[in-house]
């Protein structure tokens, strides 16, 4: 009889694709095989020193090891306003318009759980960051799908044609969409919009009645003069919007689990309601600690974290040409987005992510994991170094060689 019990919510889940993918990496680990792995966005370095000796001394304190404030203690919310305000000129109310996080994927699922009513629809730009849309799948809404449009030489968002896609969205979508979920720097694509962009945006939501939640978790990591924007840097846009972010990337602190959400009063207030029930808050010495990376640490993301992923870019894009892979040199972000070499694009990017593990040693991301417009490409994490890069294109070189070969002795 127990068969027969169905759990709908997760029955809406499909297999998650990165899956496969990862099976077949340990299992060629197993075997002896030295894989370069750019599977994940996980960064290879620790959070700064100082940080990380903010974290034992709070640890040593007894009275920071009971339950903590589960929208985060108010310097850290203090601490998140003033980066904003450093960062974009953007004035925020720690009590009203700030809450912490576990993680910004942790935030934004809390969010969309608190504010989705069973069939609220939401429009995601594909491809995307899974969660972005499965979140509203779990809490019972419905998404509909927009293609994201972008240069894949320069990774700019086609600014015209994204208005046009989501006016259509918009006219077709029933029932009315509630919310628009960005996120720029875009994962997977690394795309980047303008400030225009954004003032856009806000005006469409408040003529359209939409909420707006934008995910920036990338925002630190630009290269060549690109400074990635805020939303809420437009007047009028905390009446729309909210922000996410996370120190994970920038910061290297992505184990420890600290991100945070701000904006619209009545997004966040939601967001505040629900982890009151849910959490208890980060470990406080933790927080005390994103505290002072917050405060005082800012500075060293441009100074090590950012030369280094733009020196992996480099010697990655490359390397990588000089393999027989053209590819596109990206503004922001951690990640190359790959066009597939046109020899294996009919694979699709499932199987050829498994070929070039299995017969290069080199762990990607396959496209389709991250919605249907993905297809034709691999998402390529900076997250090795330079070395492991020049071995990894040497490897590549040799496979698009062999299957050249196979291909034209099959004619």
């Amino acid at each position: 009889m127990f068969d027969e019990i169905r759990f709908n919510k997760i029955d809406r889940l499909p297999n998650y694709v990165f899956a496969e993918v990862n099976e077949l990496k340990m299992a060629e680990r197993r075997a002896g095989a030295d894989v370069i792995d750019f599977s994940m966005g996980n960064p290879d370095g620790p959070a700064f020193k100082p940080v990380i000796d903010k974290l034992i001394e709070s640890a040593k304190k007894p009275h920071t090891h009971g339950y903590s404030a589960s929208k985060g203690i108010y310097k850290l919310r203090l601490a998140i306003c003033n980066w904003y305000l450093r960062k974009y000129e953007v004035v925020l109310d720690p009590e009203t318009e700030a809450v912490a996080t576990m993680g910004s994927k942790e935030g934004y699922v809390h969010l969309v759980h608190a504010i989705t009513n069973a069939g609220d629809v939401a429009i995601v730009p594909d491809p995307t960051y899974p969660i972005h849309s499965y979140a509203f799948i779990l809490a019972g809404g419905n998404v509909e799908k927009m293609k994201l449009p972008f240069n894949e030489n320069t990774f700019e968002v086609d600014e015209d044609k994204f208005f046009e896609n989501l006016e259509y969205a918009l006219k077709n979508s029933v029932p009315k969409p509630k919310y628009l979920v960005v996120n720029f720097p875009h994962n997977p694509t690394t795309a980047t919009v303008t400030l225009d962009f954004y003032k856009k945006l806000v005006e469409i939501a408040k003529k359209e009645r939409f909420y707006i939640i934008s995910d920036i978790a990338y925002a630190d990591i630009t290269f060549d003069g690109y400074k990635t924007p805020s939303i809420l840097q437009v007047d009028g846009a905390k009446d729309v919007a909210v922000e996410s972010f996370t120190l994970s990337k920038s910061f290297n602190m992505a184990g420890w689990r600290v991100g945070f959400i701000v904006g619209n009063k009545k997004l966040v207030g939601a967001l505040q309601k629900i982890k009151s029930w849910l959490d208890y808050g980060m470990f406080t010495p933790i927080q005390v600690a994103a505290t002072v990376a917050l405060d005082n640490y800012s500075h060293l993301v441009e100074e090590i974290v950012v030369p280094k992923y733009k020196k992996r870019r480099d010697v990655l894009v490359e390397s990588f040409r000089n393999a027989g892979w053209e590819l596109g040199k990206p503004q922001a972000s951690m990640f190359v987005w790959a066009k597939i070499p046109e020899i294996a694009r009919d694979m699709g990017s499932l199987e050829f992510s498994k070929e070039l593990l299995l017969k290069a040693h080199v762990a990607v991301s396959p496209g389709i994991g991250f919605g249907k417009y993905g297809d034709e490409y691999v998402r390529i994490a900076l997250i090795e170094n330079e070395k492991r890069i020049r071995q990894a294109a040497k490897n590549i070189k040799h496979y698009l060689n062999s299957l050249k070969k196979q291909k034209e002795a099959k004619g």
